[in-house]
């Protein structure tokens, strides 16, 4: 039997759950190329405090993005847990730091919940809504929106990679 994407579409959307100090966080696993340990990075001279710097991933240097640092959630801890997200958006790789990466869940269209706005660090434009599995929540991030941001230094080489 096989499911049409409409079909597909009612049945849910899978996120990868990461956490960051206390909560828990999901985006999109089509975003998703890989995880990796935390390495050391090549700092770049006057980028923002969040851009880590660049590793060189088989080839192509990317840049990787600390999200303890950008959601200012504290002194940002490197230990065995810590990850590195490897994204692909438009075709452009882009590397985010972590705590630690809990599992893939997916969600029904009924489980996402609106996200309030309370004039956070984390701007309620980059959620696309709240993510309820039981006693669990999640804050799924639109990932595409936050990279692209005009904060995120990032724009230009996303955009490239729209063209």
């Amino acid at each position: 039997m096989q499911v049409t994407a409409q079909e597909d579409a009612s049945q849910g959307k899978e996120f990868l759950a990461f956490k960051l100090g206390a909560e828990e966080y999901g985006i999109d696993i089509l975003k998703v190329q890989e995880i990796r340990g935390y390495e050391a990075v090549t700092r770049i001279a006057n980028a923002p405090e969040f851009i880590k710097g660049v590793i060189n991933l088989r080839g192509i240097i990317i840049p990787v993005v600390d999200m303890r640092i950008k959601f200012k959630l504290g002194e940002p801890v490197y230990d065995q847990f810590t990850v590195v997200i490897i994204l692909n958006i438009n075709g452009r790789v882009v590397g985010m730091v972590v705590d630690s990466v809990s599992d893939v869940t997916t969600l029904t269209p009924e489980q996402i919940k609106p996200a309030p706005d309370m004039g956070t660090a984390f701007s309620s434009e980059y959620m696309i809504g709240l993510g309820t599995i039981d006693e669990r929540m999640l804050i799924l991030v639109d990932i595409y929106r936050l990279m692209a941001s005009p904060e995120m230094g990032l724009s230009e080489t996303l955009a490239a990679g729209a063209a």
